[in-house]
């Protein structure tokens, strides 16, 4: 009686270890289409491959979800995925037409989930294929990249199936949000402006009067940086990269939550 509950409270115990280090996927909420809870996708690409994601629903009707994980906390990759997905339900209800592309950064695994609406067009074979053109990239630690040649493929995968294509992304679609200056910064410039506001003063009447009728560019400059402390920080616009600005979600065709799609383990999975 003794080893038999002995035994009961070991594998009691097991299962309390396996749960208490599995991935509580009900903790993992989507924010958009890329999704990196890993941290290592470049801020400013995100935004263009969240974009692009956007465009590729809007043109095909397809959803593609990107997800990154710092480890799969020892489980199975097919498992997690085939659960995130279903869990999230990327891709429509009537469609099920999506697809994931999960990376577990520590583990070094990659995973492509399918939805049932998509095996047509992305077939096991093709899905592995895909994988395994991401290799070097992810070798390099260019997670960066990897995406971004993934979802391209992706969308041009499902456009080509389709008879369709993606619209090339707009540039400059939505202007970025300013950048505010603290108002610490502007205080070494108070001294430079009062000094031409002098050197200006001592003109000839004759200039001053000009200068003042016509509102020159030292007076200009000056009231204009004077009156911005004196209301609040200086903005200047932020400068909008080689693919323009994008803010989403509210951007252009801005992620609007997936609409319970449902896979039922299509696709392939890969090592780096």
């Amino acid at each position: 009686m003794r080893r038999a509950a002995s035994a009961q409270v070991l594998v009691l115990a097991l299962l309390w270890g396996l749960c208490a280090w599995a991935i509580d996927l009900s903790a993992l909420q989507p924010k958009g289409y890329v999704n990196d809870f890993a941290g290592v996708i470049d801020d400013q690409a995100e935004l263009q491959i969240e974009q692009l994601c956007a465009t590729i629903e809007r043109d095909t009707g397809a959803q593609v979800a990107v997800v990154t994980l710092k480890s799969l906390e020892g489980e199975p990759i097919e498992d997690v995925a085939n659960q995130l997905f279903r869990h999230w339900g990327i891709g429509k209800k009537e469609t099920n037409e999506g697809v994931l592309l999960l990376l577990a950064i520590d583990d070094r695994r990659s995973r492509l989930e399918v939805g049932y609406g998509l095996e047509p067009y992305i077939p096991d074979g093709y899905a592995g294929s895909l994988l395994r053109e991401l290799r070097p990239w992810l070798r390099a630690g260019d997670y960066t990249q990897a995406v971004t040649l993934a979802v391209r493929m992706l969308g041009d995968r499902i456009a080509q199936a389709k008879g369709t294509r993606v619209s090339p992304t707009p540039l400059h679609s939505v202007p970025r949000r300013p950048v505010r200056l603290p108002l610490a910064v502007l205080f070494p410039i108070i001294p430079v402006l009062l000094a031409m506001m002098i050197i200006g003063a001592s003109y000839g009447a004759r200039r001053r009067r000009l200068r003042y009728a016509s509102g020159g560019p030292e007076d200009l400059l000056a009231g204009m940086l004077l009156g911005s402390m004196l209301s609040g920080p200086l903005r200047f616009p932020r400068a909008s990269g080689p693919f323009g600005g994008y803010d989403a979600p509210g951007g252009f065709g801005g992620f609007g939550g997936f609409g319970g799609g449902d896979s039922g383990g299509g696709g392939a999975s890969s090592s780096w």
